[in-house]
């Protein structure tokens, strides 16, 4: 199919020219307004060929197809007459997409922290149930108290986030959060068995006492208000004095308030909260888990999980465990059945190699690249997964099963989950992975395609590579990460190609081979470059920086330019970027996967420009 003919077909399926209101593009998606978005054919976009993934996100079509986004973009702005931009419009969004974004973009930094801390109780948890260690030693102590930190001064950790999100002063948000923890409070709350004492007095108005460690709704709440508080006082006050008045008037205000008002108001939400899910589940039993269960998958698709990742560390620190999290591992084992039962029923070796790599992913907790690059593109290993998940978290329900900890749930990860006994958990885990991988051998895949189809997470191209295997060089110095850790789900679940990326420590991005730009946007965030030996490879320099319109990037390079290995391609201020609220966060992908039978990182950690980051082995 010529770009021309895709175009045409992503014009119909979207309802005709008249329902077209506005066109943007990015480096990888058309982002669409329509008219009206029940007209679009959402699924027949998605299965043409060259369209990974096609979606309604925020009230805006978007359809996710790649490098060749450019091209697609030109052809349709060619068909049809309409208000068009290269940089992403401003987007409206209803009130639940707000709210669902706000949290999962102040839970989704802090996740490394919270997943380290429940990975170490689980590790104390594992040595001490099979007396590797001494429960009662200094080792285990120091252990615990590694993992139990994280979710002590949790509201720490969300203060940071949260002031990113609010774009309010960093360090005012850390001031309110340790005026949660000030050990005056947390001891006096502490003690009100003791004392009798369950309020203090602030000139006549009362403070409940109330134990914030580990919670989570009142520092998000505080750092929201002052949001606001801290502009209307940056305001008013004179420059010459803002750095000796501005932060200790927000104080003033701040502190109080939040222990009189925002604090005892957020924790009695919280808490709540976490007694509606038990009452859920108490009240529902059985029933209530498998609809749990059932649909935990869903939301993972939806991007909505992080949303409830503070339910769930909510009710844990309430209720001392999690019933949420449950249904997140038998959701995880059955993707992980499904994809396996795609492994061992299809023949195409392609196939084959992506659902093993995705099974064994999901095992282990990423349930991304078999969600979508194996179980969504069959379409019946999903539903199979999301069945089996219902029977097999119903089944753990019937034994009161909870996880003690915030983990990412995986077979790595069983001993934080208590049930009656760990007999009980095995089992679970079997019926969820072993029940979606049975019904995906035998009924998942349409026999037409079972050594025909090819499942592939990016478009084809036009580079025939010439090497057999071919190293490609780092083209900036940082920190090396797998892709996985990606705050953006085009590239997290390598929709358009597989390779790493980078945390920035220079601001510049240098040739790693002798090539041509084949794709470079006005607003210089991202470069698709070709090598004389075919190697097609993306650079997109932080996540959302489209946004900037090329504020920060510079480059004496134009689309079309060639180059030699170690050219400066790009410069930008890493500084600057990041105080006006964008991580950079630069992933570096290989986007003609098609050609290689295999794409290695050849590096961990720490990086400099001109160093091996990729090895490619050609099919």
């Amino acid at each position: 199919m010529t770009n021309e003919e895709l175009a045409r077909k992503i014009i119909q399926e979207l309802g005709g020219e008249n329902n077209i209101q506005n066109l943007t593009h990015c480096a990888t998606r058309l982002r669409f307004n329509l008219k009206d978005n029940s007209k679009a054919n959402l699924d027949n976009i998605s299965n043409l060929d060259g369209i990974l993934k096609a979606q309604l996100q925020n009230g805006q079509t978007q359809i996710i197809i790649g490098a060749k986004v450019q091209k697609i973009y030109q052809e349709i702005t060619k068909l049809v007459n309409i208000d068009q931009t290269d940089e992403v419009s401003s987007e409206k969004k209803g009130k639940v997409a707000e709210v669902i974004e706000v949290i999962s973009g102040i839970f989704s930094p802090a996740i490394p922290m919270i997943i380290a801390g429940g990975m170490l109780k689980a590790v104390v948890s594992l040595l001490a149930t099979y007396n590797l260690i001494n429960p009662q030693s200094a080792e285990v102590a120091i252990l615990s108290m590694t993992g139990d930190m994280v979710f002590y001064f949790l509201p720490f950790f969300l203060a940071l986030s949260a002031a990113k999100k609010f774009k309010t002063n960093e360090f005012i948000a850390l001031g309110l959060a340790a005026g949660y923890m000030y050990p005056t409070i947390l001891d006096a709350a502490n003690k009100i068995a003791e004392t009798g004492i369950s309020s203090l007095s602030f000139f006549g108005l009362p403070i409940l006492l109330v134990n914030y460690k580990s919670t989570v709704i009142p520092i998000i709440l505080s750092v929201w208000l002052l949001s606001y508080v801290n502009k209307a006082v940056e305001k008013v006050i004179p420059d010459f004095l803002k750095i000796i008045f501005s932060a200790m008037i927000v104080l003033l205000i701040m502190v109080p308030t939040q222990l009189i008002v925002i604090g005892p108001l957020g924790s009695y939400i919280g808490k709540y909260l976490a007694e509606f899910i038990r009452w859920f589940y108490t009240f529902g039993g059985i029933f209530s888990a498998f609809a749990l269960g059932g649909t935990r998958s869903l939301l993972t698709m939806l991007g909505m999980h992080y949303a409830i990742g503070p339910l769930q560390i909510q009710e844990i620190a309430a209720t001392g465990g999690s019933y949420i999290l449950v249904s997140a591992l038998t959701a995880n084992m059955s993707q992980a059945g499904a994809a396996l039962g795609v492994f061992l029923r299809s023949k195409d070796k392609s196939v084959k190699s992506l659902a093993a790599t995705s099974s064994l992913s999901a095992f282990l907790g990423i349930t991304e690249p078999a969600m979508f690059g194996v179980n969504l593109r069959y379409k019946r290993p999903f539903a199979f997964a999301l069945l089996s998940s219902a029977i097999g978290a119903a089944f753990l329900s019937l034994f009161n099963t909870q996880a003690t900890a915030y983990v990412p749930p995986s077979l790595l990860t069983l001993p934080v989950f208590r049930a009656d006994n760990f007999l009980v958990l095995v089992i679970g885990v079997v019926i969820s992975a072993g029940l979606a991988c049975v019904l995906t051998y035998l009924f998942g895949i349409p026999s037409e395609e079972i050594s025909g189809k090819q499942v592939q997470p990016v478009p084809e191209t036009t580079a025939i590579p010439t090497e057999e295997t071919t190293i490609v060089d780092s083209p900036l110095s940082g920190k090396v990460i797998p892709l996985s850790e990606v705050n953006d789900e085009v590239f997290s679940q390598s929709l358009i190609g597989i390779g790493n990326a980078i945390i920035p420590v220079e601001g510049r991005v240098i040739a790693p081979f002798d090539g041509e730009i084949t794709v470079f946007f006005d607003s210089k965030h991202a470069l698709g470059l070709i090598s004389e030996s075919g190697i097609e490879l993306l650079i997109h320099v932080g996540i959302d920086t489209v946004n900037l319109e090329g504020k920060y990037f510079k480059s004496d390079f134009k689309q079309g330019d060639h180059f030699k290995k170690g050219d400066i391609l790009l410069q930008f201020d890493i500084d600057k970027i990041k105080e006006a609220g964008y991580e950079i966060t630069t992933p570096v992908v290989v986007t003609n996967i098609h050609s290689y039978s295999s794409v290695i990182s050849s590096s961990e950690g720490s990086i400099k420009e001109g160093q091996p980051l990729l090895e490619l082995d050609l099919k």
